[in-house]
């Protein structure tokens, strides 16, 4: 089967302040997912499956879904709050999504092929899906799960604008990813990078240079039920510690994985930057950025139209 794109969406962007997967960024009306959907297709994507808010479901077919349907099969899976093991219940006043290993789990009943993840508000550039569809067409589990994801320089990937969270990555000389480390308060601090965990009152220097995972992950079939058998887990220690903010990472479930020795991961290289809109004053940068690609001759006026 030919992967499929899986494209998580179930945020509203709550420090942008709006719906920002849905926020044209080209005078065209285009937004983020357009470019992605467009490199996907072209990479060899014929399937994109939408992680989203219940409610939100409308807003994405109006703005992206109706215009790709023609050339992708379209299917939308709702994380939500009550998807929960069996014994578990939403604490109250919990508003928060559970996380990124979370959002992957809800599309267990229409994901049975390889597939890649992405943010819905990240652009990745072309050279990254060819890559990963490349990988994923070949991909086959044997005595281990056989895994992937585009790895990019950490500080290409930083905002002037306020702290990222970022999966820092350890990368064998062989190219396999050895672990990843979530680090959710990441600042740009002149040429360099640094790092808190007590909101500001101390920082560690990360490398400029480190790898990290942007959320383009490439797996088999075979990741989903590793989920949902590890979220049990993870909901006892994260609610005990912080019922109203913890969260199911991806990078943590894999890495879990890597622990165990159960899998592996291909980290592939990108040539290309890493733009996102993490707060509205990041737009004016992506604005500029796309536009640039587009008078370079790398994008059509109207992307998907031909």
């Amino acid at each position: 089967m030919k992967p499929a794109l899986v494209i998580m969406a179930a945020g509203m962007g709550s420090r942008y302040g709006g719906m920002k997967q849905i926020d044209p960024v080209d005078d065209q009306g285009h937004i983020i997912i357009d470019y992605s959907v467009y490199d996907a297709y072209r990479a060899g994507f014929r399937k994109v499956v939408f992680i989203i808010k219940e409610q939100n479901r409308a807003d994405f077919e109006e703005t992206i879904g109706r215009r790709i349907g023609d050339k992708m099969q379209v299917e939308y899976v709702y994380q939500k709050l009550e998807d929960l093991p069996e014994g578990f219940s939403v604490p109250e006043g919990r508003v928060k999504p559970w996380g990124t290993a979370h959002a992957i789990l809800s599309a267990r009943d229409v994901v049975k092929e390889p597939f890649a993840v992405i943010n819905a508000d990240d652009y990745y550039g072309i050279k990254a899906f060819q890559e990963i569809y490349n990988y994923l067409e070949q991909a086959q589990d044997d005595d281990k799960y056989r895994y992937c994801m585009v790895g990019y320089r950490l500080y290409n990937t930083l905002t002037e604008n306020g702290s990222v969270g970022r999966g820092v990555c350890e990368v064998s000389p062989a190219g396999e990813l050895i672990s990843v480390t979530e680090r959710t308060k990441i600042y740009k601090r002149g040429e360099g990078a640094a790092y808190t965990e007590d909101d500001g009152a101390t920082f560690v220097e990360v490398s400029p240079d480190a790898i990290v995972s942007m959320n383009m992950w490439g797996f088999t079939p075979s990741l989903l039920p590793e989920l949902g058998a590890r979220f049990a887990d993870t909901l006892r220690k994260g609610l005990a510690e912080n019922p109203l903010k913890c969260e199911y990472f991806l990078p943590s479930a894999v890495s879990a994985l890597l622990e165990e020795d159960k899998a592996t991961v291909r980290v592939l290289s990108s040539p290309d930057r890493w733009y996102g809109v993490t707060y509205k004053e990041d737009k004016p940068t992506v604005v500029a950025a796309l536009k640039s690609l587009r008078d370079a001759g790398l994008y059509p006026e109207k992307l998907l139209e031909d």
